[in-house]
């Protein structure tokens, strides 16, 4: 009997892609030139020179418990923020990744790992992520067939901008757009 996973596959929004990135619990042993995904606290105790020395293939990966203050003074030196989902009920990673594209400014790139499932991919991509690691059979088939789910109309903001609005002039649009229309105001 399988657990219904399948091998995981990394899907941007232009379709599925291989995965540069490599997991470690530390920068022993990595080729200077590696794109590396650490832990939270591997990540804190890395050096300047470090950091320097890898500019641009450093990532971070922060699991649902982890304090996203840890890393806003230093996502200028990140070139991936990976935010886990341990499973379907937890989903404390869509507000981080919210909090980092609408608060913190972050552009680099925002990857959902873990268990991510058809149900989600909507609300993954509403909300800041580019990058989802999918091992779901059923999630990887319909991204593969373009098909990322979700309804066309949205009553909450989200981290990308929406489109414009259609015949409903009272729906709510995302915070990028509310600079366009004086009506939004923001607390």
């Amino acid at each position: 009997m399988t657990d219904g996973t399948t091998e995981p596959r990394l899907w941007t929004r232009t379709g599925f892609a291989t995965d540069r990135w490599i997991r470690a619990e530390s920068l022993d042993g990595a080729a200077d030139d590696a794109q590396i995904l650490l832990p939270l606290e591997a990540f804190l105790v890395l050096d300047a020179a470090a950091l320097e020395t890898r500019a641009g293939r450093i990532g971070v990966e922060l699991q649902p418990g982890d304090p996203i203050e840890a890393i806003t003074d230093r996502l200028d030196e990140l070139a991936l923020v990976a935010l886990a989902f341990p499973g379907f009920a937890d989903g404390r990673s869509y507000s981080k990744a919210h909090l980092l594209r609408t608060r913190c400014g972050y552009a680099g790139t925002i990857r959902a790992t873990g268990e991510v499932l058809t149900d989600q991919l909507a609300h993954m991509l509403r909300t800041g992520f580019d990058e989802l690691v999918v091992s779901d059979p059923v999630a990887q088939a319909r991204l593969s067939a373009g098909q990322t789910g979700g309804l066309g109309y949205h009553y909450q903001p989200a981290a990308n901008p929406a489109p414009s609005p259609r015949s409903y002039s009272w729906r709510r649009v995302s915070a990028r757009s509310s600079e366009e229309n004086p009506r939004i105001h923001h607390n």
